[in-house]
């Protein structure tokens, strides 16, 4: 049975939203407020982007899967994540709306892909925010041990995870950063701007204490779980890679989107390669890679197995604000998923409601960081990362299959931005993408279609029904309940 023959013949699930239709609901007295420049575009993903995968997912990654070549399993999620960026950069110049990857498909695939697509967003930034909030836990408990104050394990772990009941530093770092997101996005850029050069001065303070201390020998065996294990690495530190695609769900509250999302995108993504690529190549220089397999916090303990303590502390304090900026762009971009949804009809118009002061999706926001804290609570680290990694691989082809679509039924449509070489470019994003699922443990592929199908029982006795493609275009139509 396919797809098609579950929805009603006279529904509109293959319908497409026009770009004009798009674009006019972000005007009107409900509209975002529109402040964010491309400094803060590119600070934004490199602030989503540089964080966790340097600071946590390294040492999982390392001691489980690539070993030394976890420099070559982030130089194929790069070269990957390049692929899906240009295809990003053409659709968010063409379509500066919220909703990232959920908007693209509505325009060019038809609104039951849009929805597939949402759906698969709403899984990969939740139960990523609450694995980033994890790393942060074990960077901030690391710390405040180093001064002599040891927290309950029971209280610092998930249940199961040496003796856990809950995590709840996890917990408190996303219902604190959602309380600056309520506050405006202007300000949120601003502690952001902070947060990131923090985190970039930590980075280089590492690369510098360290490049003395790499002993070659630890690069021996190179691949000591072969090539099998470099891509299935590959597809686990994709995980780090998602800012960029937090940065387009900025659009409507950019000066300039058609000319500044692109440059976002792309110089963010440019530095967070090379950043990972040279710390990686450090980290596993310094220290043996089966090290690493008991550690939430690899780059502080590299610096401790090499005598440099004071070093390990400061690292420990730039990754907890580093995280911190991580948990607040994926926040950011998570509510302006749900935000775009419901003013399309497919979600519950409490989705779509602006706070008159703030003007921020206050009940939405509130809403995520609390189910999010609760994910970060109560799931282990694990788990958390290979669901984000597969939504987000989701999320690529079906951006990339859109930009080949669009590129044939519409191709006279304004780009300011194009991606090259296309089908080329769009068709090695879907290949390489493909792969790296099929990389994935076989349960994450269960659980995924699981919420999946969930999802489309969703959209057939609920979204369908509220859906706005066919009311009239204006702005009002967008707000109205």
């Amino acid at each position: 049975m396919d797809l098609q023959s579950l929805i009603p013949k006279d529904a509109q699930a293959f319908k497409t939203k026009t770009i004009d239709k798009l674009m006019e609901c972000t005007n009107g007295e409900h509209s975002l407020r529109k402040v964010l420049s491309p400094l803060d575009l590119t600070l934004m993903g490199i602030g989503a982007i540089i964080g966790t995968g340097i600071f946590v997912i390294t040492g999982v990654v390392a001691a489980n899967y690539s070993g030394p070549a976890l420099v070559v399993s982030f130089v194929i999620a790069g070269i990957v994540c390049a692929f899906a960026a240009l295809a990003y950069a053409e659709f968010a110049s063409m379509v500066p709306v919220s909703g990232s990857a959920y908007t693209y498909s509505y325009a060019s695939l038809g609104e039951i892909w849009a929805w597939i697509i949402g759906w698969d967003l709403i899984l990969e930034y939740g139960v990523s925010i609450a694995a980033v909030a994890v790393g942060w836990s074990g960077y901030a408990t690391s710390l405040i041990a180093g001064a002599g104050i040891t927290l309950p394990a029971a209280f610092i772990n998930p249940p199961g995870t040496n003796g856990g009941l809950v995590n709840l530093p996890a917990m408190a770092i996303i219902l604190l950063v959602s309380v600056i997101l309520i506050i405006g996005v202007r300000e949120s850029a601003r502690v952001n701007m902070v947060i990131v050069a923090i985190k970039l001065a930590v980075i280089f303070l590492f690369l510098y204490l360290a490049f003395g201390h790499i002993r070659p020998a630890n690069w021996v065996p190179f691949m000591p779980f072969g090539w099998n294990g470099v891509i299935t690495g590959a597809a686990i530190v994709f995980f780090a890679y998602i800012g960029f695609d937090a940065v387009s769900t900025a659009a409507e509250e950019v000066k300039n989107p058609k000319r500044d999302i692109p440059i976002g995108i792309l110089s963010s993504l440019a530095i967070a390669t090379i950043l990972y690529i040279a710390v990686s190549a450090v980290l596993t220089g310094i220290v043996p890679y089966t090290l690493f397999a008991d550690t939430s916090a690899p780059v502080a303990f590299a610096l401790e197995q090499i005598g440099i303590s004071w070093g390990s502390a400061l690292i420990s304090v730039g990754a907890i604000c580093g995280i911190t900026s991580v948990i607040l762009v994926l926040l950011y971009g998570q509510t302006r998923i749900f935000f775009a949804m419901s003013r399309d009809g497919l979600l519950p118009g409490l989705f779509r409601q602006i706070h008159p002061v703030y003007r921020t999706p206050v009940k939405v926001t509130i809403l995520v960081g609390m189910v999010t804290a609760f994910l970060a609570g109560f799931l282990p680290l694990t788990t958390i990362a290979e669901l984000v990694n597969i939504g987000t691989l989701a999320a690529f082809i079906i951006v990339s299959l859109g930009v080949i679509v669009l590129r044939h039924t519409q191709p006279t449509l304004p780009r300011p931005f194009r991606c090259p070489f296309v089908p080329y470019v769009p068709i090695l994003c879907i290949l390489s993408c493909g792969l790296l699922i099929l990389a994935l443990p076989l349960v994450t592929h269960l659980r995924f279609v699981l919420w999946l199908a969930v999802g489309l029982v969703i959209y057939i006795l609920y979204s369908r029904h509220n859906s706005r493609i066919n009311d009239d275009t204006s702005a009002l139509d967008c707000w109205k309940e």
